[in-house]
């Protein structure tokens, strides 16, 4: 029940190219202290509940507890969350070993582009992508709770 993974900002659309699957995100949470997020999730036509704690001091791990739950609760209980949702397009990518998921974020966050890799160890060596730019990894700006209440429009660069 620990994730393990790595955020890279994204230079460019290539990776829509490579991916293997694409599906449209709605997020809301619960709640969305950094220590412990409560995220609902409708991923396609599937619901999820997720428990997130924080993240270790690199940003690199942390406690995750999710459940599929049917997706009819899961749009009930996005009528319960916290003002602010986040929506996007989830593509994965298959680069070597790893599958890159590819987030395209729309609305108040239109703009900004993250890759995720889940390792199985903090020191797992990967290959990168020609499209993967800046790593993020542990700042907490790029993390969905905040820019669920925080959204990227406000504060870019």
């Amino acid at each position: 029940m620990i994730e393990i993974e790595r955020k890279f900002l994204v230079l460019s659309d290539a990776y829509k190219n490579e991916a293997v699957s694409r599906k449209r995100i709605a997020q809301g949470y619960l709640n969305s202290n950094p220590e412990r997020t409560v995220r609902v999730r409708t991923k396609g036509d599937q619901g999820f509940l997720t428990i997130k704690g924080a993240g270790n001091e690199s940003g690199t791990s942390r406690f995750e507890w999710e459940k599929e739950i049917p997706a009819d609760e899961a749009q009930l209980l996005l009528t319960l969350c916290e003002s602010g949702s986040i929506n996007k397009i989830r593509y994965e990518v298959k680069v070597g070993k790893h599958t890159f998921e590819v987030d395209e974020f729309f609305g108040a966050n239109a703009g900004l582009v993250i890759a995720e890799v889940e390792l199985n160890d903090e020191n797992e060596s990967f290959e990168k992508p020609q499209w993967l730019g800046e790593e993020v990894t542990g700042n907490t700006h790029y993390y969905n709770a905040f820019l669920s209440n925080n959204p990227y429009s406000t504060w870019k660069k």
